[in-house]
């Protein structure tokens, strides 16, 4: 064989492994980049759970602070004694009375009503038997209904009307009388589940 054929089939060997060497490179950087890709929307898939209870210098509320309700009146009204303070049930709400006012509060853990707001429902985790209404979970003491903190854990399938969206840590959650939900997939159905509570 001529030198000339030889020095041919070199420069021919030369270009094909270069062009083999720079599709492996580039096929290697997008795969890469599509692991990477991959990896990072897998993490937002990720829901971080929050701490069983959260102080409430941590929360931010999306709309800038915490919904407040208050009232001049309330048509009918039930007096919730607790602790040597009066407390006051409406509508399926409770108020403190302050300046001339009525303002909604988040009922405390231990006041207690006589019979179950309408529209309640049944709420069963493990061996404990709720009583779910208007985002209060009650447990029954004797012949009445204590206010109590469901356990973590707990999974309701629809949230009160009046609740807020917050952000602990730049994770999303819900809140409603310092329970704080996660949204889920239970079942095939879309629910809510209690991951902690916060302190006030």
């Amino acid at each position: 064989m001529s030198k000339k054929k030889t020095t041919c089939i070199m420069i021919k060997f030369i270009k094909i492994s270069a062009v083999l060497l720079l599709t492996f490179f580039i096929s290697g950087n997008l795969y890469a980049q599509k692991n990477q890709k991959s990896k990072k929307t897998y993490k937002k898939t990720i829901t971080k759970k929050v701490n069983y209870r959260v102080p409430s210098k941590s929360v931010k509320y999306k709309k800038g602070k915490r919904k407040v309700e208050s009232v001049r009146k309330l048509p009918t009204k039930t007096v919730v004694k607790y602790k040597g303070n009066n407390y006051y049930y409406s509508n399926n709400k409770y108020y403190i009375y302050s300046r001339g006012a009525y303002i909604n509060i988040a009922p405390k853990i231990g006041f207690r009503i006589k019979m179950l707001p309408k529209g309640y429902k049944t709420v069963n985790h493990l061996n404990r038997r709720y009583f779910w209404a208007n985002g209060i979970f009650y447990y029954q003491v004797n012949n009445e209904y204590e206010v109590v903190e469901p356990e973590i854990g707990t999974i309701i399938y629809e949230l009160p009307n009046d609740y807020s969206k917050v952000t602990i840590d730049g994770f999303s959650y819900y809140e409603y009388s310092n329970v704080l939900y996660e949204k889920i997939q239970y079942n095939g159905t879309r629910a809510y589940e209690v991951v902690g509570f916060i302190d006030q």
